[in-house]
């Protein structure tokens, strides 16, 4: 947001070549540099020539030539106002930061009511991370210029960087009052916050851009986040009509499975889950949507190929065991439980699921042995464990008869 705004010498009595001044003048800034490039050679110690001719450079955006003659004028007359409030813009712009600050120091000193060196230097002290040694300096300028949008800006910018933000808003929101195209910077100040993690700062900064693409997503993702579910699917919905990226789609799914809109979520898990095969996390998301919508052997399939890609994880193995007795296919429920077992993850909630499936299977024996080490191991399932000891009572009884 820097403009440079320079400061031509008027009222010196130093050596100017008409001609070049007039070149000056007329914007015609290859000619003034040829014949002030001449002057200079001519008269090396001429304040003037070499002042100007660091002008036209500058006008020209040629700031890697300008600054060793805005140099040289410094060199040879130490104090001269508007060489020190040039070559510091200039090296500001150059990105010199920490060279520049001594300059608009100065510049600063000798002219303390002008806005120009007030700005810069606090432009300066930002740049190199002095953030609270600016603030004063912006204050000044602002005092000076209360309708300098960039003022306004750069104060609430460094308000942020030193984490107060609360104080920063303000200013950035006169920044965007006094030039509306100043208004985009309020979403650095929303990311800002939602670095911090005040997502609700952030979701209001962020609702301000209902055009902006990127601010919508925020808005769906945030919401999501801090279980505003229907305000995400809305922001959710709408960006992913414009950008349909895996996120945002993965993300709008996830809004409808908290909504408990598993309908909807269900067909954006399966599109995703088939652009990615391979990644376990998709799987299982798609597998629990299809659980809970009761289709078990179609969630069984997806646990299947999630435990496929890792093997070793059980929980893939613990899903799949109870989609296939919900199906009613007890030897692969089995045959999962195995797995579970042997990855050393079996609970008692295993224990009574194979008991129960062993017991669908007529394998009394087997069964009554299982229902007995679950009651061994349960703690506080009172359902399940009454469940097995009127089972296990049966199985003693029906055992005993034979």
């Amino acid at each position: 947001m820097r403009v440079l705004v320079l400061v031509a010498v008027a009222g010196l009595a130093w050596a100017q070549d008409d001609a070049a001044m007039k070149a000056l003048d007329e914007g015609r800034f290859d000619a003034a540099v040829e014949l002030l490039t001449k002057a200079v050679a001519a008269n090396p110690t001429d304040v003037g020539s070499h002042f100007n001719l660091a002008l036209a450079y500058t006008l020209q955006g040629k700031d890697a030539q300008a600054i060793p003659e805005y140099r040289k004028v410094l060199e040879l007359e130490p104090d001269v106002y508007e060489a020190h409030i040039n070559l510091g813009q200039v090296l500001l712009r150059s990105k010199e930061a920490a060279d520049a600050l001594p300059h608009l120091k100065k510049a600063h000193q000798q002219k303390p009511r002008e806005f120009r060196p007030a700005y810069y230097l606090a432009e300066s002290l930002a740049e190199i991370g002095e953030f609270a040694d600016a603030l004063p300096v912006y204050a000044e300028a602002a005092a000076i210029d209360p309708k300098a949008a960039p003022v306004e800006l750069g104060w609430g910018r460094a308000l942020a960087r030193l984490n107060r933000r609360e104080e920063a808003e303000p200013h950035y929101r006169k920044a965007s009052t006094l030039d509306l195209e100043l208004k985009s910077y309020l979403l650095e100040l929303g990311s800002m916050y939602e670095e911090k993690g005040d997502l609700p700062a952030a979701l209001k900064v962020y609702r301000e851009f209902p055009d902006n693409p990127a601010a919508t997503e925020r808005v769906g993702l945030l919401s999501l986040k801090i279980g505003q579910n229907t305000d995400a699917i809305a922001a959710l919905e709408t960006v992913v009509k414009s950008s349909p990226t895996t996120g945002n789609r993965f993300a709008l799914a996830q809004a409808y499975v908290k909504q408990n809109s598993l309908a909807q979520a269900e067909p954006l898990a399966a599109a995703l889950t088939k652009e990615d095969p391979e990644n376990f996390d998709l799987r299982m998301f798609y597998a629990r949507i299809l659980r809970d919508l009761r289709k078990p052997s179609e969630a069984a399939q997806q646990f299947q190929q999630a435990a496929r890609i890792q093997p070793a994880t059980a929980i893939a193995w613990s899903e799949l065991a109870g989609q296939w007795i919900m199906a009613e296919q007890y030897p692969q429920a089995l045959a999962a439980l195995d797995k579970v077992k042997a990855l050393g993850a079996e609970t008692p909630g295993h224990m009574f699921f194979r008991a129960t499936t062993l017991d669908r299977l007529t394998l009394r024996k087997e069964a009554l042995e299982y229902y007995q080490r679950f009651l061994e191991a349960s703690r506080d399932n009172p359902d399940q464990e009454f469940q097995a000891r009127q089972r296990a009572r049966m199985l003693e009884r029906d055992l005993g008869k034979r």
